[in-house]
């Protein structure tokens, strides 16, 4: 794709498209989505130090299950030569993508706005669901409440599970979910410890796949 042009060195790039679009250089790991796909389980854990490419390899698996992914950016990698695999997985799943590094406060309240604020940028790529005509008029009105980031503990508690069985009954296929870095969001003296980002989201209920 971009002939003899030397290759850049990839440092901080966490963006699967980005990394191929922009010729840096990239350690093949689409292997692992055949794996991912043979050893088959409801949540799948990967548990790696800082810095290890969790972010990219998030990336990369959204890029390649997601609805409408642009299936060049596969081209010349190790997952490219399963034909059969590529043509029955990629681009084949609506896909919820929810990272929590962002997610970083001295107090609660200010931690929920922030989760609020996730939820809501998430819901934003799947706003064609205001408009389905598989939805009621009721389940569009409780989507439209996930993109209003607001501080309400029962609506982010119910977040991915919502949105999850409305792209289910949009898309007539179960969602796949991917969770990055899950943390204790803070300590105070008012609470002895704060509720962890995984239990507010009932993480137990993934479909698919998480990346810690």
């Amino acid at each position: 794709m971009h002939g003899n042009t030397k290759k850049m060195i990839p440092a901080g790039i966490e963006n699967f498209e980005k990394l191929r679009a922009e010729n840096f250089y990239y350690i093949d790991k689409t292997g692992m989505i055949s794996q991912l796909l043979a050893k088959w389980g409801e949540v799948n854990l990967f548990t790696r130090p800082r810095r290890f490419g969790k972010s990219l390899n998030m990336s990369m698996l959204q890029h390649f299950f997601e609805q409408g992914t642009q299936k060049w950016m596969f081209e010349g990698l190790k997952i490219s030569e399963d034909t059969e695999l590529c043509e029955k997985y990629m681009g084949r799943y609506p896909v919820i993508s929810v990272t929590l590094k962002g997610i970083s406060a001295g107090c609660y309240e200010t931690a929920l706005d922030m989760a609020a604020l996730t939820v809501s940028r998430e819901a934003g790529r799947h706003q064609y669901l205001c408009e389905s005509g598989s939805l009621t008029e009721r389940e569009k009105e409780s989507f439209c409440m996930l993109l209003k980031p607001e501080r309400k503990e029962h609506i982010i508690c119910d977040s991915l599970r919502l949105l999850s069985e409305l792209l289910e009954k949009h898309h007539g296929k179960k969602a796949i979910r991917f969770l990055l870095k899950i943390f204790i969001i803070c300590v105070t003296k008012e609470r002895n410890i704060f509720l962890n980002v995984l239990t507010v989201w009932n993480i137990k209920k993934l479909l698919v796949l998480r990346i810690l």
